[in-house]
């Protein structure tokens, strides 16, 4: 496969996972976005300069993750690997369950794409499955490739998404704390084994927030109800946990945003008042947590590319 372009230009919004009882399934993108501007070189020299967040921690050369993603999907395109300068303005918080490094994977892959001379060559189920596989599930990389909210699995044919209707009613807000949580922390700490009741409850409540975010609202609070992981991860986010436990109890569909330690609101704008109100006493930057109304994307990556001379 030959390259026919040598800059591109990539927009990856961020997103949230789980939406409660959606665990490694749900997700949905908001207008948060990280982007990357990548030109080829004559020479193997790789070099990233980072604006915003992760600027000074993330690695400046091969090692990024972004250029790792790009790399990886020019290989499996077949596409002669070539040095590089990218730059990155980051938006989306690190470590706080937003998406980040998805977007960052997503941004690689759709980058390699746009770079191609024949983009079309790498259909959506490629460059999902390749997403897929440096996240290790495809939650939050099917919304940041698709926009809007998406289920997603892993069969026999690999990881798979569809795209979830939703209400234009419902709001998305995120409450974003200052500390950050490592996903695998997240991980590490939910059992092996739940108890039946637990997982079918779960399951209703996930069928329940497919019709609910298409076309009934006003049941998102018990829509988003969870008994599969919030509880277990209550302990390494304490403050995540009662602020949830506070918002959920005054009937705002409040849940943990991916691993966390965001917060995710869905709510409607009737509820805009009474939202605003709880926050206003819950929530105080001075703290640490800021709230944010970024609204739902629905495009997903998009790519602008300059073809070669």
């Amino acid at each position: 496969m030959r390259l026919g372009a040598d800059h591109v230009r990539v927009r990856v919004p961020a997103t949230s996972a789980n939406l409660g009882p959606g665990f490694d399934a749900m997700g949905l993108a908001l207008g948060i976005y990280d982007e990357i501007e990548v030109q080829l070189v004559a020479s193997d020299d790789i070099t990233v300069e980072v604006d915003g967040e992760g600027a000074g921690e993330v690695p400046d050369g091969a090692d990024h993750l972004v250029v790792r993603a790009l790399r990886h999907t020019l290989e499996v395109a077949g596409a002669p690997l070539t040095g590089l300068r990218m730059h990155c303005v980051n938006q989306i918080p690190h470590g706080r369950g937003l998406g980040s490094s998805a977007a960052a994977v997503v941004s690689g892959v759709v980058a390699a794409r746009g770079l191609l001379a024949d983009p079309g060559a790498l259909d959506a189920a490629t460059m999902l499955a390749i997403a897929t596989e440096f996240e290790g599930h495809p939650d939050n990389a099917a919304p940041a490739l698709r926009g809007g909210a998406t289920l997603a699995w892993s069969g026999a044919e690999g990881p798979r998404a569809v795209d979830l209707e939703i209400d234009p009613r419902i709001v998305a807000t995120v409450l974003v704390p200052e500390v950050r949580l490592a996903t695998s922390r997240a991980r590490g700490v939910l059992p092996a084994q739940v108890p039946h009741a637990d997982a079918a409850f779960t399951a209703g409540r996930a069928a329940l927030l497919v019709e609910v975010l298409a076309r009934r609202p006003e049941l998102l609070l018990d829509a988003t109800e969870d008994r599969l992981h919030q509880d277990y991860r209550a302990g390494v986010m304490a403050g995540t946990a009662e602020l949830v436990r506070s918002l959920r109890a005054e009937g705002l569909a409040a849940t943990v945003s991916g691993a966390g330690p965001t917060v995710l609101v869905l709510s409607t704008a009737e509820q805009a008042p009474a939202l605003d109100a709880v926050l206003a006493d819950l929530v105080d930057e001075v703290a640490g947590w800021r709230a944010l109304r970024p609204g739902i994307d629905t495009v997903g990556a998009v790519c602008r590319s300059d073809s070669m001379a």
